[in-house]
């Protein structure tokens, strides 16, 4: 039997979070879903993580977290660290930042499935290099897991293909996160690797990366400085699903997920 993994793309602010609370619970039931992870360093009020917003998504059904760029926004998150292993740091930060920057998980049907996310350097924060990071982890899971999902959140495409056709063969997925906007590349690359450049937002669409539009046109007409508030309309649940080979850890196949309100709504009503 493949194991199916759902990754749910950034999770931004409560409109996020509460599309996530409403249907992943059906969709773990109807999918048969193994694992979730979720990207969720936008969950709080669009930047950062706390308490509040972990419990939710706990309650909702992830089982691990990754965060990016956005990671220390919130002081709630350091304590966030002390309590669980499962909300992951970029593993190419320093070692003195805090979080864990890798997991291995026990899928719901028992499989050991390790996590880690990586950081890009083109537009992004001087970091240390995602490649050579990755080389380290994956040693270091290579006699304990085989299968290994990897969230890329970078800003260039170009980077984040070139990490998928460094590690097609030698994980189990590369996913893009970070740019907010659905990719249409999905795709199994030629050694097994599951890949999609960004796997979309989770949050209000009808938005500028789930930012209230006239907030962010304000600022960009004026230059004057405007608090870019979460915007709340258009809901949707974007990411990826997967299936995975648990003997070999080679995904079997991957498909973009795009749920919008109306589709929550027939989840919620649908009685089977």
């Amino acid at each position: 039997m493949p194991l199916k993994i759902l990754f749910i793309g950034d999770v931004v602010g409560s409109p996020g979070r509460k599309i996530v609370g409403q249907v992943l619970p059906r969709l773990i039931r109807r999918w048969d879903l193994g694992l979730v992870v979720c990207n969720a360093e936008n969950s709080a009020g669009g930047s950062g993580m706390t308490a509040r917003c972990h419990e939710e998504l706990v309650d909702a059904g992830v089982d691990v977290f990754t965060l990016g760029d956005h990671i220390y926004r919130k002081d709630e998150v350091f304590a966030l660290f002390e309590q669980t292993n499962r909300l992951l740091k970029p593993a190419n930060f320093p070692p003195e930042a805090p979080g864990e920057e890798s997991a291995i998980v026990e899928a719901r049907d028992g499989t050991p499935v390790g996590v880690f996310t990586l950081l890009g350097r083109t537009f992004m924060k001087p970091v240390d290099c995602p490649f050579r990071a990755a080389d380290r982890l994956l040693e270091q899971m290579a006699r304990n897991a085989r299968v290994i999902i990897v969230d890329f959140h970078a800003e260039a495409t170009s980077d984040k293909q070139l990490l998928g056709r460094y590690l097609d063969g030698r994980v189990t997925a590369v996913l893009g996160t970070h740019t907010h906007v659905a990719t249409a590349d999905e795709q199994i690359l030629p050694h097994g690797t599951a890949y999609q450049t960004d796997v979309g937002m989770t949050g209000p669409h009808d938005s500028i990366l789930g930012r209230r539009y006239d907030r962010v046109l304000a600022a960009t007409l004026t230059c004057v400085p405007h608090y870019f508030e979460v915007a709340t309309g258009d809901p949707r649940l974007n990411g990826a699903l997967i299936e995975v080979d648990p003997d070999s850890g080679r995904a079997q196949s991957i498909v973009r997920v795009a749920i919008n309100h109306t589709e929550a709504q027939r989840l919620l009503t649908d009685a089977t």
